[in-house]
């Protein structure tokens, strides 16, 4: 996977070594240059520019980045013009830092669905959400063992959890599953809201717009969602 990390203080720089040691091509952009050369040797490659600059954003190869996560905290101003921008120029996936709930609601007024809080949220449970298909969010609890939510594979619509046997073959529990429906905000643009269901058991079927909440070992879970798609 390629990405593009934009702001690169504690939380980006963190973000983006992590994405590295996990074999990703990262690219880590600032316009402070002592926060890009401080990443020169542990990140993939590093670019020092103006994010909120139209003209120099084009130095940046977004038509074949999978995902671009802007993590600007220190300045909300950029922040919300470096997202403007990054969907004005359509990419692929985009993911904005949120620092007060007057900005969640900027950048959910914009059309931005995925919002991280850093101070709530680490480097590392983003790292595992994006290093692996399917995921929509990740809890660890103890050395590799996880929690994880994530999209039905293509596979598994429409049967039973004892039709696939999937603890048997991965030996990861499907806890429950979550119904996404999708609401208006106050300020009238769409926001996806999840309904859990009852704990899952040998007769539950699921479907294509299901959300899964899985618990096991991190690798038994990447197989489970690798070989059903």
């Amino acid at each position: 996977m390629k990405y593009v990390i934009i702001g690169l203080g504690v939380f980006g720089s963190s973000l983006a070594e992590k994405l590295t040691q996990s074999g990703n091509e990262v690219i880590g952009v600032d316009n402070v240059m002592n926060k890009v050369d401080a990443l020169r040797e542990t990140i993939t490659h590093t670019i020092c520019l103006d994010s909120t600059d139209p003209q120099a954003v084009t130095n940046l190869p977004l038509a074949d980045t999978d995902v671009v996560i802007v993590c600007i905290g220190e300045n909300e101003g950029a922040n919300i013009m470096t997202t403007a921008l990054m969907k004005k120029l359509k990419v692929k996936r985009l993911i904005s830092r949120a620092v007060s709930m007057l900005h969640e609601t900027v950048l959910e007024a914009m059309g931005v669905d995925e919002i991280v809080h850093p101070e709530e949220e680490t480097a590392n449970r983003w790292s595992r959400k994006l290093n692996i298909t399917g995921v929509v969010d990740s809890f660890q609890l103890s050395g590799d063992y996880n929690i994880i939510e994530a999209n039905v594979p293509t596979k598994y619509i429409g049967k039973s959890l004892q039709e696939l046997g999937l603890q048997e073959k991965y030996d990861v529990v499907v806890m429950t599953t979550m119904t996404v429906k999708q609401e208006d905000t106050e300020l009238g643009t769409p926001r996806k809201t999840g309904k859990i269901s009852k704990v899952a058991n040998a007769n539950t079927v699921l479907h294509k717009h299901d959300i899964l909440v899985l618990y096991g070992y991190i690798n038994d879970i990447r197989k489970l969602l690798d070989n059903g798609e």
